[in-house]
């Protein structure tokens, strides 16, 4: 199935999305552990530890991308969502552009309410970044869409990495 949008698209971008949406699996690069990665960026926003935050997702993404091959990118937490008409923003994937580093954004707090975003959908939004800078540096993409397939590499891959986390003897979300 593909998204109404893809109408609109010139024909060289449908053939990039076609690309995209062949591509629906995505696991973990071979030997990595990182569950108690994950259960530290759990834990940490449970307790609205910002610090510990940003520091437990950069290091998730620097061994991401190491086990990937791919040029690392950097990763900022900051509080609140920003929020317009449309709604609110959960993250925000910035390609390198030289000399400036690719960069994901995430944030901790929902606009409206200010409260700390659910691990899972924080964790979700995370990795739905980093796959478009995978879309880039791994499958050498010339954009990054939000293919079906897209979406199905996003969630093989934190699903992956969620498995890691209830391996390490965390319980599953919605029991503690």
């Amino acid at each position: 199935m593909r998204f109404a949008y893809y109408e609109r698209l010139s024909r060289a971008k449908q053939a990039i999305y076609r690309r995209s949406d062949a591509i629906d699996t995505l696991g973990l690069p071979g030997e990595l552990e990182v569950g108690a990665t994950i259960e530290n960026i759990e834990r940490a926003l449970r307790a609205d530890d910002h610090a510990s935050v940003q520091r437990e997702c950069s290091r998730l993404i620097d061994a991401l991308t190491r086990g990937y091959r791919v040029p690392q990118v950097r990763v900022r937490v900051l509080a609140r969502r920003p929020a317009d008409d449309y709604g609110e923003l959960h993250g925000l994937y910035e390609p390198a552009e030289r000399p400036t580093p690719a960069r994901i954004t995430v944030w901790m707090r929902t606009a409206q309410r200010q409260q700390v975003v659910a691990f899972r959908t924080f964790l979700r939004t995370l990795i739905h970044e980093l796959c478009h800078h995978l879309d880039y540096e791994l499958f050498a993409l010339e954009e990054t869409f939000h293919t079906e397939g897209f979406y199905k590499r996003e969630s093989s891959l934190a699903n992956a990495l969620l498995e890691q986390r209830n391996l390490k003897g965390a319980p599953p979300d919605g029991e503690a």
